[in-house]
């Protein structure tokens, strides 16, 4: 008690007089002091850590009050109307994503290597290259649509045609079905009557079921060529000839290598990949130049404008999901409010395209709602 008793007193005769009112001394550890002391430091520690680390923003170093855009400084109540900010939230994990001062992410210089070109297989020698429906470029225009796991594939077979294998559905069911299991996808090919392509790509294998399958990668599509423009009225059109009629005699042996080395063959057809003087009936129709067989190989019919390949692609709209939908008497891709988006019968001589919710399509074929069908062919897409 003494002890206790002296301590007090050299604590009050130690203590300085001041003006004013003083603090009172407190002379007793209690628990709730030290638990206190503890949390200030600990709030201390934690304000250092994220704020003082990322930038101080104490008082002496904050900045300046912005100033409005009459160049007067406003109060601080209304520093939100100015025009620049008063302070950026520091990242550091907490008020941002934290990003390390001495790291600058800049864009990666690497990108993916090209796709390799489109190989197709299952043409026959025999099949003519007017039959051959599909070609190199319009299947690049597919690839674009197809889903990222079948994109990088280059390896593209012929499972059905109707050029080959005969005009039956049920016999594309079958070729269709070898490959049942697999994950693979199928691209449908049709030509109407009127030489314009179309058709539609298949999540699944096309089979007769009781009612609608596949998924939202589904797609309808359609090709078609479109002749360049012609020049204009005030262009000089005196040296240029629109068309011209060439007639070609067989080579002789003596001849050949003159002729191989002097003359240039005509570009292909973007449609058939066939020449574009070939003497085709139905390219010839489709280029608005009739040309019989008879006389095709005796009269070529080049043109100087120049041809560019139109694709349209209607990828899943998702208004409802009828997708594909088979049976043993027809096969349809979309569907919705009474209108098919592609519909082929169980003989594969006519079909309709109309405007389909599922797809939000065009009508694919230039003849109208039905159209006569000329060809048809699947392709399978990642089979091993």
């Amino acid at each position: 008690m003494a002890f206790h008793q002296s301590f007090s007193s050299e604590n009050r005769t130690s203590s300085a007089p001041s003006s004013g009112t003083q603090t009172p001394v407190h002379t007793s550890h209690s628990p709730s002091m030290s638990s206190s002391m503890i949390s200030s430091m600990w709030t201390g520690l934690v304000r250092h850590f994220t704020i003082d680390g990322s930038g101080d923003m104490s008082p002496s170093r904050q900045p300046p009050p912005s100033r409005s855009r009459g160049g007067s400084g406003g109060p601080p109540h209304l520093a939100h109307s100015s025009t620049e900010p008063t302070h950026q939230k520091a990242k550091d994990g907490i008020n941002d994503v934290f990003v390390p001062s001495h790291l600058r992410r800049t864009a990666s210089p690497f990108r993916p290597p090209p796709l390799d070109p489109i190989l197709l297989h299952g043409y026959k020698e025999s099949t003519s290259p007017s039959a051959r429906l599909l070609t190199t470029n319009v299947a690049e225009e597919i690839r674009i649509m197809l889903p990222e796991r079948l994109r990088i594939v280059e390896d593209w077979k012929l499972i059905y045609s109707l050029e080959q294998d005969g005009a039956s559905l049920n016999t594309l069911y079958q070729k269709a079905a070898m490959v049942h299991g697999q994950r693979v996808g199928f691209v449908l090919v049709v030509r109407d009557e009127a030489g314009g392509t179309f058709g539609g790509y298949l999540s699944e294998y096309p089979r007769p079921t009781p009612g609608y399958f596949g998924n939202g990668e589904c797609f309808l599509w359609r090709v078609s060529t479109l002749a360049g423009l012609p020049p204009p009225p005030s262009a000089d059109t005196t040296n240029i000839n629109i068309s011209r009629s060439t007639t070609i005699s067989n080579p002789t042996p003596s001849t050949v290598a003159n002729t191989e080395s002097s003359q240039t063959s005509a570009p292909p057809d973007l449609l058939t990949d066939a020449p574009s003087g070939a003497p085709t009936e139905a390219a010839s129709q489709y280029a608005g130049m009739l040309v019989s067989p008879a006389e095709g190989p005796k009269r070529a019919v080049s043109s100087a404008v120049s041809e560019s390949l139109r694709f349209k692609a209607f990828p899943y709209s998702g208004v409802n999901e009828y997708y594909i939908n088979c049976e043993t008497g027809f096969l349809s891709m979309g569907a919705g409010d009474g209108h098919y988006g592609l519909w082929l019968d169980d003989s594969l001589y006519r079909g309709r395209s109309g405007r389909s919710q599922t797809f939000g399509n065009e009508p694919l074929s230039d003849e109208g709602e039905k159209f006569g069908i000329l060809g048809v062919e699947l392709w399978v897409l990642g089979a091993i």
